[in-house]
């Protein structure tokens, strides 16, 4: 066991404070899922939890507030409103907040507990509401395949520019075969398919290990408006003699890319596109494909399979999300695109 915990010391350095208790057994003790033996948060877990909480510390000190003296009050004002007054936080991560909060006042004997104040307070449903997740119509997605990065051609000397290959590749596969950000960083040569189906796609045969702590062993189609270029971006990682198993490498080493790599690639692309959404990352093209999935009638156990989730009804919220609509003054250049020869076809958090 550690040290009866500070408020003195939470006072002065929070941030310090937070990091020193998110690996402990007392931490692990605060939740209310604890085990018989305790076993610490991964690492992964508690740089989620060290973000989350930083982000509260950053928004304390601006208010002149500490752990000694915020209350229930405030914590409500910062679940519900941002610094331009508009609603910042949807109610499943307000609720997460309060939550991991309640469990740093237990830890600090803070009584009565502020966070827990504010949960009883606060009806979950007057919480900001869930922001829709957002998915692209399929004139957008064809947007958006339009102004990914440049393909090789001929006038390319030798293999410079490899990397947006790499990244034009990748792209492709999380929109049109819906993997996760987590799982098209991991994907190995070993689990590309190599023989095509009656309609042209090849399977991607995902495990999770080292990938994505929630998914599941399954496989996802990447069709064949994808495979050529998928074909042909393993066709130059061969030829650079890339050493491992990693089908998008960071480097000629052969190391694995940083989430925040493919995050700024892909919101590039957006940018390029014209796509102003909120989260124009991996995950709007993962529910992209999820959306496009159903509606061409993949029955929702089907696409639990495919995107590797545990549970049927976790692909429910597929069937609410928001499409992203192209401006009025486009819609006449949209539906072109979706008229035209050859475009990609989709069949993608």
């Amino acid at each position: 066991m550690s040290h009866p915990p500070s408020l003195a010391e939470w006072d002065k350095r929070p941030i310090d404070a937070f990091a020193a208790f998110v690996v402990t057994q007392e931490f692990v003790l605060t939740s209310s899922r604890q085990r018989d033996v305790p076993l610490p948060v991964s690492n992964e877990s508690a740089a989620i939890y060290k973000f989350m909480f930083g982000k509260f510390a950053a928004w304390m000190l601006e208010r002149g507030l500490k752990m000694s003296t915020v209350n229930a009050a405030d914590l409500r004002r910062f679940i519900e409103l941002s610094k331009d007054g508009q609603r910042d936080l949807n109610s499943k991560i307000a609720y997460r907040y309060l939550r991991l909060l309640e469990r740093c006042f237990e830890y600090l004997g803070r009584t009565p507990n502020p966070a827990r104040q504010a949960i009883v307070a606060t009806d979950r449903a007057h919480l900001a509401e869930d922001a829709p997740m957002t998915a692209l119509s399929a004139g957008d997605l064809q947007r958006f395949l339009a102004a990914l990065p440049a393909g090789r051609s001929e006038d390319t000397e030798g293999h410079a520019g490899w990397k947006r290959r790499r990244d034009r590749a990748m792209q492709i596969v999380m929109a049109l075969a819906g993997l996760r950000v987590a799982e098209a960083i991991g994907l190995l040569v070993d689990e590309v398919g190599r023989q095509p189906d009656i309609e042209g796609g090849i399977a991607l045969n995902i495990t999770p290990e080292a990938k994505h702590r929630t998914s599941y062993e399954h496989t996802t189609t990447l069709p064949r408006a994808g495979v050529a270029e998928l074909t042909t971006w393993l066709q130059e990682r061969a030829e650079l003699d890339i050493p491992g198993g990693l089908v998008f490498p960071a480097n000629l080493e052969g190391e694995p890319l940083h989430k925040a790599t493919v995050y700024r690639q892909t919101r590039a692309t957006f940018e390029r596109a014209g796509i102003a959404v909120s989260r124009a990352g991996g995950r709007t093209l993962r529910n992209s494909f999820a959306v496009q999935q159903l509606e061409q009638g993949v029955s929702c156990g089907e696409l639990t399979t495919a995107l590797g989730l545990a549970l049927e009804r976790s692909t429910q919220a597929y069937r609410y999300a928001r499409l992203h609509e192209a401006p009025a003054d486009d819609a006449d250049d949209a539906d072109e695109a979706d008229d035209a020869d050859g475009a990609p076809d989709v069949s993608a958090t």
